[in-house]
């Protein structure tokens, strides 16, 4: 029996010893970590900042090396190879025979020679102990900053606002991520940062790390000085070849153990893989193609020598700090003749580029900022050298075949070699026919067969739209189950409900329904129930999100905050001075939301009843900022104060919101009317918007804001009142019952067959038949309306339910506050 033995227990190492033994159950695997733990999953490093544990990291714990009859030896670093005798040596002075030597050594952080380096307060971003070091300094200072703005320069900003720090980045290039992206989206990126509290500083030489024993700031060669009290350095990596080095392997001038395309070294019993080996002048830096070393060493280590390594694309696609950034192919071509297409609106943190051939037939690679929807198929056109459309620049500002949410056009085009999943590269062909020969009909089943989508998720979407296209060839009806529970969609669940009366989750369960529900379709089904019948939501056995079962936002520190409708952002003295009368007196924290209301922080759960009946004893009722509902209708002051306005913009606004207010939905509903042309309230931003003209209204749909902004289309023009609020009325029911759950309008319209077209056709044309019934529905909502607050003020059984604890109606005094400009704020967690 081979005995192999890996040096190295990182994502490489254990990707090797899972492609080892699924290929052979006659190999003998022994593994040595130098980290005290087994492999863990440095991408998602950062997420140990915002509540992963270590555990939850672990690529397989601890009892998987042992199912699997592997050796794990874990802490322990080997210190020596003798080549001709075939042995290691470890530092606690084991040694250990090979017959393999695999060195998955990895790298680590660049450290560069800086004057000061040694300081206190200093450190590398690369393990877990180094973040449990980070995390303990954190605690003594409030002003941090990140060396590189590369990868893993903003991953570590990430983590530093994680802590609650003032945060710096400093790179020395001109430019964030020089390696990736191009000046112009380094200049949108930056702004998108900057945003989020980040200061960014550009073209700086750090001359010194400064202090007296402990850091205390940064000089640079500009003469220009940073005051900070923690430094976390991400300059970049070093292959570790020291072990490679002190036996005579062949080394790259620049570090790196050299290797072929069989990713041998000189030594023809030793392999090299991942961050430690050097192919072609080139350390390849991310996990997807150290996961094809691992496959290619495992297959030579097993007998078969067919597949080699000639290089791995980098292409890559990731979220840094909540902000979408993907680059493909070659994202420069500084030395291609090509000609670039752009797209940039900095305002909204979008810009994208695609740099097609001279003669505009392929696409060579481009850089995608803020809205990195396309990327798959975009990478996949480069990939696989298909052609362009008639018109190159609809790939990216819409239109085109690879226009969000239409990538199943592109999957289908694409030749079976296509490379679908990087992190495992599985081809569309393998994908296929674990589909076609292999009866597999789900994404999950995929995953299980092909280990597709369990990297780092990118690929899903073109994995369920592969699916979706092979079964549909297949004949096979593809229907869209809600869960495992029910073998319905949400919009049959919809109808089901309705035509037959079902009031509650376990009538429900209990005639369509199997099992005992899960986390996905409870939810669910509270959203139906509250939109069909517009019943007290705290009357829901099932309902399980505590915002709903609180019905109030649940906030940092285990308080709660309250929000009374606002209609319109409209307000009379007397209710403004109540607000403030009542927010004084349970000392609650008041700030003005984007939506024009009054939002107060700080409520402890059992007061949340008194405060709700102060606030209804005003006049005021539940603005419903908890629940997937209707949120706000904003308003500028129209013709009623402005000289521009052409129609009374707030009367309407509040004539809107007080008709559906307390509407349930898939989402969450947001609206504005806007009093003339120059739009301050906002409205295309909107689900549903409205703008005023001379002759009326015109009226757009399906907008919205957050992570991906989507103006929203125009569907009417010139309408009166009475005609708008039918069209909204539509709208609004037709998308109650046939949006998925937690979609928003804007993602329910890029999926809708027929789109807007379809959309204007069911809405103002009635293609369907359905107008005079969506419109009934709608009144019977609005006539069952009721202030959720009010039922709990009046109801003793539900005012009961809001108590900190089940036996006692003592407040909870672990809630701890500081204050902030005059106000409480809670206690910031990470620094407790």
């Amino acid at each position: 029996m081979k005995r192999i033995v890996i040096v190295g227990n990182g994502m490489v190492g254990y990707k090797l010893c899972e492609k080892l033994r699924s290929r052979s159950a006659e190999v003998e695997i022994i593994v040595y970590g130098e980290e005290p733990r087994p492999a863990y999953d440095r991408v998602h490093l950062s997420s140990y900042f915002s509540g992963s544990t270590a555990d939850d990291l672990l690529m397989a714990p601890a009892s998987w090396y042992v199912e699997n009859n592997i050796t794990l030896h874990t802490g322990e670093l080997v210190i020596d190879i003798d080549r001709e005798k075939k042995t290691i040596k470890t530092h606690m002075g084991r040694h250990d025979h090979y017959d393999h030597l695999v060195l998955a050594t990895g790298s680590s952080a660049f450290v560069p020679t800086i004057d000061g380096v040694e300081r206190d307060g200093v450190f590398v971003y690369r393990t877990i102990e180094d973040l449990n070091d980070i995390i303990a300094y954190s605690k003594k200072v409030k002003r941090g900053a990140v060396m590189g703005g590369g990868l893993l320069g903003l991953e570590a900003a990430k983590a530093l606002i994680d802590l609650g720090l003032e945060t710096h980045v400093v790179e020395f290039a001109p430019r964030l991520m020089p390696r990736q992206i191009d000046d112009a989206a380094s200049e949108v990126l930056a702004h998108k940062l900057s945003q989020l509290g980040i200061t960014i500083h550009l073209g700086k030489n750090t001359k010194s790390i400064d202090g007296n024993g402990k850091l205390e700031g940064l000089s640079f060669a500009d003469g220009s000085k940073l005051d900070i009290e923690m430094l976390v350095i991400s300059a970049g990596i070093r292959p570790r070849d020291e072990l490679a080095k002190a036996t005579l392997l062949n080394v790259h001038p620049r570090g790196g153990i050299l290797v072929d395309q069989h990713l041998r070294t000189n030594d023809e019993n030793i392999f090299a893989i991942g961050e430690s080996a050097v192919f072609n002048n080139m350390v390849y830096g991310l996990v997807a193609p150290g996961y094809e070393m691992a496959d290619i060493v495992a297959r030579q280590i097993t007998g078969d020598n067919a597949k080699t390594f000639n290089g791995f694309d980098m292409s890559t696609k990731l979220k840094l700090i909540g902000v979408d950034v993907g680059s493909f192919g070659d994202p420069f071509c500084d030395n291609t003749p090509s000609i670039p297409i752009v797209f940039k609106n900095k305002h909204k943190g979008v810009y994208k580029r695609i740099n097609i051939s001279e003669d505009g037939k392929l696409l060579l690679g481009g850089i995608l900022i803020g809205d990195a929807s396309q990327y798959n198929i975009l990478h996949q056109m480069v990939a696989n050298k298909m052609p362009l459309p008639e018109n190159p620049e609809t790939l990216i500002i819409g239109n085109g075949s690879a226009k969000g949410g239409d990538e199943g056009a592109g999957v289908k085009g694409l030749p079976d070699t296509a490379q679908i999943c990087s992190c495992e590269n599985i081809t569309k062909g393998e994908l296929v026919h674990q589909i076609t020969e292999c009866g597999i009909t789900s994404v999950d089943g995929l995953k299980k067969s092909t280990k597709a989508c369990t990297g780092c998720g990118g690929c899903t979407p073109l994995v369920n739209d592969l699916l979706k296209i092979t079964l549909e060839s297949m004949g096979h009806k593809v229907k869209k189950v809600l869960c495992e529970h029910f073998d319905f969609s949400r919009q049959e669940l919809y109808d089901l409900i309705k035509v037959k009366g079902i009031k509650s989750y376990d009538a429900l369960l209990d005639m369509h329904g199997k099992g005992d529900g899960c986390e996905i379709c409870k939810p669910a089904v509270a959203s139906l129930m509250a939109s069909i019948w517009n019943d007290l939501i705290l009357e829901q056995d099932t309902i399980q999100d505590s915002n709903d079962r609180f019905l109030a936002n649940i906030q940092r520190g285990g308080t709660y905050s309250v929000v009374p409708r606002i209609a319109g952002g409209e307000i009379t003295p007397q209710k403004l001075s109540a607000i403030g009368r009542i927010a004084e007196k349970y000392n609650l924290y008041t700030k003005i939301t984007g939506g024009q209301r009054i939002d107060m922080f700080g409520a402890r759960m059992d007061q949340l009843p008194d405060i709700w009946e102060e606030l209804v004893a005003e006049g005021f009722e539940s603005g419903h900022a908890y629940g997937k509902s209707l949120r706000t209708i904003k308003s500028c002051v129209g013709s009623t104060w402005c000289r521009y306005g052409v129609q009374d913009s707030v009367s309407f606004a509040v004539l809107i919101e007080e008709r559906y207010k307390g509407l349930r939905a898939p989402h969450k509903l947001k609206g504005a009317v806007s009093g003339c042309i120059r739009e301050c309230a906002e409205a295309q931003s909107k689900d549903f918007g409205i703008i005023a003209t001379d002759k009326g209204w015109n009226l757009y749909v399906c907008g919205n804001g957050g992570a991906r902004p989507q103006h929203a289309k125009l569907l009417v023009t010139d309408v009166d009142s009475e005609t708008c609020i039918k069209y909204i009325d539509r709208f609004l029911m037709y998308y109650i019952r046939t949006a998925d759950p937690l979609t928003r309008t804007a993602t329910w319209l890029n999926k809708l067959d027929g789109g807007l077209e379809y959309l204007y056709d069911v809405v103002v044309n009635d293609s369907l038949g359905i107008g005079e019934m969506l419109e009934k529905e709608m009144e019977g909502l609005i006539a069952t309306y009721h202030c959720e607050w009010k039922k709990v003020v009046e109801d003793p059984a539900l005012r009961a339910k809001f108590r900190h604890f089940v036996n006692s109606d003592d407040a909870d005094e672990n809630i701890e506050y500081v204050d902030m400009r005059g106000q409480k704020c809670p206690v910031d967690w990470n620094k407790k």
